[in-house]
């Protein structure tokens, strides 16, 4: 175990394993290596997604999972990146980790959005039309980052023929899709969970480098006894993304 004088003056023991333990580089505030845990989420679901970087991504949700999605994809240098949600907050903090493209689905469709931009090559000439299946498109891989009933389904009905779908979001509720669906366009979606030892570590490595900017995303400190209330705010996406816990500091 290791033993830390907090303020206050008393002492509290904590067990660690040193094999899974990475020492967090001089001159990184701790308030940022903190987001690594979140960041590494994102960078495994882009790891998982197999991408050709040929692709136009679409990132349903901005959340801080859809966030950390995005800043992982900029890392791939692939783009143009479009991000959807409702929150204008969530937009402006897409924007700041990297998204190309911002879209309110209240006003816009994201899925004709997508098209409008992946008609296109990655040197901006027009796709070519096909004499049956019509106007055709890049490869499209579309980031479920939401996680509540009734998105997948959407997301199999919005996505063109050949669409890969990745899911992050974590649902906890039954689910219904129509298999019929996905089977006349043969998408392929793909489920995934957490992060690898080695993502968290290159997640690190690429905060403390100032390759990711996890700054924008702490929206508020709290201490343990403003925990319960910071549950209640993180409800409002207008208001939060990430809020921290400091134990030291006090009430």
């Amino acid at each position: 175990g290791y033993s830390n004088l907090v303020p206050g003056g008393y002492s509290e023991n904590m067990v660690l394993t040193e094999s899974m333990l990475l020492p967090v580089p001089n001159g990184l505030p701790t308030a940022h290596a903190a987001l690594t845990e979140p960041m590494a989420v994102g960078l495994h679901a882009v790891r998982m997604a197999r991408l050709n970087k040929t692709e136009v991504p679409l990132v349903i949700g901005c959340g801080p999972v859809g966030l950390a999605v995005i800043a992982a994809l900029k890392q791939t240098g692939i783009g143009p990146i479009i991000a959807v949600d409702y929150s204008a907050k969530r937009r402006e903090l897409a924007e700041l980790m990297g998204a190309d493209e911002i879209i309110d689905p209240n006003n816009t469709s994201p899925y004709e959005s997508w098209k409008n931009i992946a008609k296109y090559d990655a040197n901006g000439k027009l796709m070519p039309v096909e004499p049956f299946s019509g106007q055709s498109f890049r490869e499209g891989v579309f980031f479920e980052c939401v996680g509540v009933p009734g998105v997948i389904d959407q997301i199999m009905a919005g996505a063109p023929s050949k669409g890969r779908i990745v899911v992050v979001g974590v649902c906890m509720e039954s689910d219904q899709i129509r298999p019929l669906t996905a089977i006349n366009k043969e998408l392929n979606l793909q489920f995934v969970l957490g992060y690898q030892p080695e993502e968290f570590a290159e997640t690190l490595h690429n905060i403390s480098e100032g390759n990711v900017d996890v700054a924008p995303l702490i929206t508020s400190t709290v201490g343990l006894s403003g925990v319960a209330q910071a549950f209640e705010d993180l409800g409002d996406p207008e208001r939060h993304a990430k809020i921290l816990v400091d134990p030291t500091m006090s009430a």
